[in-house]
């Protein structure tokens, strides 16, 4: 596998050479900005591109567009944890990027190698994803047309629906699925939805904002004691766990301490837990989205053989099959659907 690493820091560009180096299998190669990268991008021609945001010469998000138009292939940003760093992430990733990683100490994190495990993981994961370009979500579109489908069916009134909550997980590309989740969905959706997608804290709060100014459905970063009522999402806090109570016959979502023997947080299976322990099954409707590992999948499978109802994301459809995969091996998924009719199977299921 060739991976071309692109970075202005000269420590940066050696750590992450050193890093590559020590794993069998790995070639790379480095550039100092965009402009670097793209000369060099033919001659080396890297299965993956490792692409900081912020540089001189040519930017992070120009060098990605230039990739994307002239040879698509998987690109993993890296970016500091502020505001602007992951506004920025989440604008790479609809111009085309697969993943991205966040350098836990600024642009120059002196402490990078301690997260290299998961640098090389995502690298590698990358490196299986077939890229074609970028695909801009649309806004708000109709449900997708099918010709056995029919008419997009109404919303159910609130207080008809069949379930009380929604829950989805997703971790790598699940920015992307969520939005072809959500943007079908608007304020009329008539049982609350709560999501925990794998993203730092710092990412979490700009990705609401930004699922609510581009969609219909608003989307609220759960960062105290939230009830949840229809007609909007819940995205869980990025560096810890969300777990689902009732307070006075409402269903409420909290923040609470990442659990740390858990890989992944949000966690998945923590949230699909605690909503399971709160209400009947039969009330809950559960979407695992792409991503690496399996968070969620053991959790959706004791849902589903109690009565739940579970959907997977189809192969097709994802970027990383791991988690859907995990929940279909373990026997676990009602339904296996393309994350383009998710939206339209969630209408016509909590409208019965």
């Amino acid at each position: 596998m060739r991976v071309l690493v692109v970075d202005d820091s000269a420590l940066m560009r050696r750590w992450l050479k050193e890093c590559f180096a020590s794993e069998p299998g790995i070639e790379s190669l480095t550039a100092r900005d965009g402009k670097d990268a793209l000369a060099k991008l033919d001659s080396f021609d890297p299965d993956v591109v490792t692409l900081d945001i912020n540089m001189p010469e040519m930017d992070g998000l120009t060098c990605l567009a230039q990739i994307m138009a002239r040879a698509p292939r998987p690109v993993v940003m890296l970016s500091s944890l502020t505001d602007a760093g992951a506004l920025a992430t989440l604008e790479a990733l609809e111009l085309g990027a697969v993943d991205y990683i966040a350098k836990p100490s600024g642009t120059v994190s002196h402490d990078l190698k301690l997260i290299f495990p998961q640098i090389l993981a995502k690298v590698r994961a990358a490196a299986r994803i077939r890229v074609t370009g970028p695909k801009r979500p649309s806004r708000r579109p109709a449900a997708p047309p099918r010709p056995d489908a029919g008419p997009r069916p109404a919303a159910a009134p609130q207080g008809a629906a069949r379930h009380d909550l929604v829950l989805i997980g997703s971790s790598t590309g699940g920015p992307k699925a969520l939005e072809a989740v959500l943007f079908p969905l608007g304020p009329d959706f008539p049982v609350p939805i709560l999501i925990a997608q794998h993203m730092p804290k710092r990412f979490t709060k700009v990705f609401a904002e930004r699922l609510t100014q581009q969609g219909a459905l608003p989307v609220i970063e759960v960062t105290g004691p939230t009830e949840l009522r229809p007609g909007a999402a819940y995205l869980a806090q990025g560096d810890a766990d969300v777990q689902v109570s009732r307070r006075r016959d409402r269903l409420v979502a909290t923040p609470v301490p990442a659990n740390p023997e858990l890989v992944w947080n949000p966690s998945v299976n923590h949230m699909v837990a605690t909503a399971q322990a709160v209400l009947p099954p039969g009330r809950l409707l559960a979407v695992l989205l792409t991503g690496m590992g399996d968070d969620g999948a053991a959790a959706m499978t004791r849902l589903h053989q109690a009565g739940g109802t579970t959907i997977a994301q189809s192969e097709a459809s994802s970027a990383i099959f791991g988690m859907p995969r995990a929940l279909i091996e373990a026997g676990g998924a009602s339904r296996i659907i393309d994350v383009d009719r998710i939206a339209y199977t969630l209408m016509r299921l909590v409208a019965g």
